[in-house]
């Protein structure tokens, strides 16, 4: 029975995907964000739950890719849907949305042009599939893993629904913006960037120095900002990586 233990807890991730694929049609993101949020906490605790057990598998790996793929690849899609629904006022079924129509003579005033958020699931798809067979990414990651890309999109969507947020939020409603924002997610999936991984072969200081910093930056940016810090430790995450990379050739 052992042997199922991990390849349950990465089901209930997929179970968890599906319901916040649904809450993010419905244009609810901050309950599709909710279930993501728990789909990434089952993703990480199958593999903790396959090493302690001993029963890591080729089963489990492929399983868990499929299980992020929907999860963490198809809802942050979803949302980046609904956001240029909102942003262009129609979406693919043509049917106008409760924001005010973009002009007829602009050229996003289309029912199609928020496929482009779907270009999100593409590249999430992609980089799943090469972390598959890339054995470089055992102790680090090459590129913004899925997980944190999609926590990354859900967090801007459900930014843009503040109405409070000033300026902020008129720069995630505009296509432009989101369009860059769509591209700029599938190339740091994809990128050959270097960057640590929150995993901890001991709690000590020595060796995890700068986990423990992004660990306290964190903390303190979510005591501070809430849901308006998540794009700020996304970007903080790349920063230190990168000085990171740089430390170690020096």
């Amino acid at each position: 029975m052992k042997n199922w233990v991990p390849n349950i807890i990465t089901l209930l991730n997929l179970l968890c995907g599906c319901i916040g694929a649904i809450y993010a049609f419905n244009d609810q993101l901050i309950l599709a964000g909710i279930f993501v949020a728990a789909g990434i906490f089952f993703d990480f605790f199958d593999g903790l739950a396959a090493r302690l057990l001993h029963v890591s598998s080729e089963l489990g790996k492929q399983l868990d890719s499929l299980a992020d793929m929907v999860t963490s690849g198809l809802v942050p899609g979803i949302v980046m849907y609904q956001m240029l629904s909102d942003a262009v006022g129609y979406n693919l079924t043509n049917t106008i949305t409760s924001f005010e129509a973009a002009p007829p003579e602009q050229w996003y005033a289309h029912p199609f042009v928020p496929v482009i958020g779907f270009l999100i699931t593409l590249g999430s798809c992609y980089r799943l599939a090469k972390f598959n067979i890339d054995t470089r990414q055992t102790d680090s990651f090459i590129g913004v893993p899925t997980p944190a890309n999609a926590i990354l999109i859900i967090s801007l969507g459900i930014i843009a629904q503040d109405y409070n947020a000033g300026w902020v939020t008129e720069a995630l409603t505009n296509p432009y913006i989101l369009t860059v924002i769509t591209l700029l997610s599938v190339y740091i999936l994809n990128a050959e960037l270097p960057l640590f991984a929150l995993k901890f072969k001991s709690f000590g200081w020595k060796g995890n120095e700068i986990r423990w910093i992004f660990i306290a930056l964190c903390i303190t940016l979510i005591a501070t900002l809430q849901i308006y810090a998540v794009p700020c430790v996304i970007v903080i995450y790349i920063l230190m990586s990168v000085v990171n990379n740089m430390m170690k050739r020096s």
